[in-house]
């Protein structure tokens, strides 16, 4: 059974949706108290970081999250639900994250729209991993398009950390981050048609 985590900022439908369609139960969590019941944990989300971060915290759903994931829970977060997992983040002032991966999150630089790019960066892009070393969850995703929101980008400080990398324009930023049980995706599996079902159909599979 996967927990889908429900603290008003992700797309619940969709995500669950897609998740069905490749063979996952899902439940809606709302509950900090419920997260340890399940076998894996999916954090989607859209929005800002720092009121993503307060909500997890006035919840108890961070601690629970982080305790959670310490068991050895497979670990799914989605866009926002990446970035949370860094150590800090530059969105409207410095906030801290859950700190489970050492890094920061941080915006597009203003060369980019110097050079005629639109933030947030937004549609369809690449998923490159490195080669002979690819994740098994991203497996699937290799050299396919996904679709990708953001205007901030995930910057592990451990290069090993980085599991999936895209250009926007000639600009690098992570496109997947991880370690251990924890998984991370700044694009949106659940709007990138096979690429993302696949990777979905893997999450499921995942023994960590």
């Amino acid at each position: 059974m996967i927990g889908l985590i429900d603290y008003g900022m992700g797309n619940l439908h969709s995500v669950a949706k897609a998740l069905e369609k490749v063979g996952g139960k899902v439940d809606l969590v709302k509950d900090a108290d419920a997260i340890k019941n399940y076998e894996r944990i999916v954090l989607p989300g859209v929005g800002a970081f720092r009121d993503c971060m307060q909500t997890l915290r006035e919840t108890g759903m961070a601690d629970a999250l982080t305790a959670t994931i310490a068991t050895g829970t497979p670990f799914l977060g989605i866009c926002l639900g990446m970035q949370v997992l860094m150590t800090r983040s530059y969105e409207f002032g410095v906030h801290a994250g859950l700190g489970l991966i050492e890094g920061e999150v941080k915006a597009f630089p203003d060369l980019l729209i110097e050079q005629g790019f639109k933030i947030p960066h937004m549609g369809w892009n690449d998923v490159v991993l490195p080669q002979g070393n690819e994740h098994i969850v991203l497996k699937n995703t290799a050299g396919q398009q996904v679709y990708y929101v953001h205007s901030y980008y995930c910057a592990p400080r451990n290069p090993e950390h980085l599991l999936a990398a895209c250009s926007y324009g000639s600009y690098p930023f992570a496109a997947a981050v991880g370690k251990d049980n924890i998984l991370g995706v700044q694009f949106h599996p659940e709007k990138s048609q096979q690429a993302g079902l696949s990777l979905l159909e893997g999450f499921i599979g995942w023994k960590p």
